[in-house]
């Protein structure tokens, strides 16, 4: 029994940078297990992020699709009614169907599933105590952290997950409130601010900075805004809300100027907090070891080892973006460096992607990045409105625009909002990984017709050959 509780590797945590972690762990051999205590692998992302808001996403774009599109290009259907009971059980179906998966893919890789919390209880040793309270030693010669992120409360506005909701909450409302006053204008808010918009709320966000999606190229940011606010979404941009009062009819909120000024009062029957995400990193032993994190919560890491010998930490635990996908790449690069290669991420090519319609999609620097870096520059814009595809389906809002050195041609940064973003932007991220010009992507043959032709007459716009605007 001792020797089926010794492992080369213990992960804590099992989102997409433990499982990924786990998976290619077993790949290499390693003898390897997984510890989570939610009872259900897949994380934040797979039950209750990512994943759902996608689902709902989805289906609010068909449901609206009804109303708005449907008559111009030749059907007639009845007015559709809203069944969000079935709505949100197809979304619960889909999110079980990929937890499933991913607990075939623990065995398929010979992973050991633990449930319970894991908490580091010495060197080497990690407690896995079950919900009974009932609890289990394992030893390890390498234990990674991937035990992720929660949603960042507001101070004055506590959730109560029915009239003030975080993220988790927000994807399982019982019915649509008539107002729905979303606290920041990050990713976040915004795809499931879209998805209640969608549905029939009147839809408000309060953003404290005087611009929404911070990171977002300045230019790209300016003109989502007006297709958000073209669709109904209002905007109070350079506002803080300093106070909640949950009464009868809903919530009351407080909001004054960021700069200072006289407050207001704004009422909606249901307020979303989504003014960003902290590490997870309570209640895992870390002192027990020496391990001590930084002032927000991060663990300090050096290519993924923290402080300790054989402890390590992937995912939304250290620094860098907060996204599954740069989980993923840091569980492989931790893992290989445990097996002895040479496991590596470069952080300046991990992309971004807002799912909502238009989707808005970038990797690299943004314009005012490369400006303030003193590197002269070219750009190269191509808008949606002149791409065949993105015309013919009447999906023409936006634009791709490409960032390159003026004397290299090096691509320094892709940006684009239109249909379909999230996908085209990984041809980018194949291009600036290979260092390649704007050249390189202008003079590889497209299939038309595509939204993808709409990178490529980008691409040719920093030398000033665009062929089709």
């Amino acid at each position: 029994m001792a020797d089926e509780l010794n492992f080369d590797v213990v992960i804590i945590g099992g989102g997409p940078g433990g499982y990924n972690a786990a998976i290619r762990a077993g790949q290499l051999g390693l003898k390897t297990a997984i510890v989570e205590s939610r009872g259900i692998l897949g994380g934040t992302c797979l039950n209750v992020g990512c994943m759902p808001s996608k689902a709902l996403l989805h289906a609010s774009e068909l449901f609206e699709a009804t109303t708005t599109e449907f008559a111009s290009i030749g059907i007639e259907v009845p007015a559709p009614k809203l069944n969000l009971v079935q709505m949100m059980k197809s979304k619960q179906d889909s999110v079980t169907a990929l937890t499933k998966g991913v607990e075939f893919l623990m065995k398929k890789n010979k992973v050991t599933y633990f449930i319970g919390k894991g908490s580091i209880a010495a060197a080497g040793k990690v407690t896995v105590t079950a919900n009974d309270g009932s609890s289990q030693s394992l030893t390890t010669k390498n234990i990674v952290i991937a035990t992720g992120s929660e949603p960042t409360p507001l101070p004055g506005v506590p959730v109560d997950q029915k009239t003030i909701v975080d993220s988790t909450g927000a994807l399982s409302l019982p019915a649509v409130p008539k107002s729905l006053v979303v606290i920041g204008a990050g990713i976040i808010g915004l795809e499931l601010g879209s998805v209640w918009r969608r549905l029939g709320a009147q839809v408000t966000v309060v953003e404290f900075l005087d611009r929404i999606t911070p990171g977002m190229d300045t230019e790209l940011a300016t003109a989502f805004r007006r297709s958000l606010e073209k669709q109904g979404i209002t905007f109070k941009l350079g506002t803080k809300v300093t106070g909640a009062v949950p009464g009868a009819k809903g919530v009351e909120l407080t909001l004054e100027p960021s700069a200072g000024g006289a407050a207001e009062k704004l009422s909606a029957d249901v307020v979303l907090v989504a003014i960003g995400r902290r590490p997870f990193t309570h209640g895992l032993g870390l002192d027990t070891v020496g391990v001590a994190t930084d002032p927000r919560g991060f663990i300090p890491t050096n290519h993924f080892k923290t402080s300790a010998p054989g402890v390590w930490a992937i995912g939304d635990v250290i620094l860098g973006p907060m996204l599954a996908h740069k989980a993923e790449e840091d569980a492989v690069a931790c893992i290989e460096l445990i097996a002895g290669k040479a496991g590596h991420v470069d952080y300046n090519l991990v992309p971004s992607v807002v799912y909502t319609a238009p989707e808005v999609a970038w990797v690299g620097q943004t314009e005012d990045q490369v400006k303030a870096s003193g590197i002269a520059y070219k750009t190269g814009k191509f808008p949606f409105m002149a791409n065949s595809r993105a015309k013919i389906n009447h999906e023409t809002d936006g634009f791709v625009k490409f960032i390159a050195d003026a004397k290299t041609d090096k691509v320094l940064g892709v940006h684009m909002m239109g249909p379909q973003a999230g996908e085209l932007i990984g041809e980018a991220c194949v291009l600036m990984a290979f260092s390649g010009a704007s050249e390189d992507l202008a003079r590889v043959c497209h299939p038309h017709p595509t939204r993808s032709e709409a990178v490529r007459q980008a691409a040719m716009g920093v030398e000033g050959w665009t062929m089709q605007a």
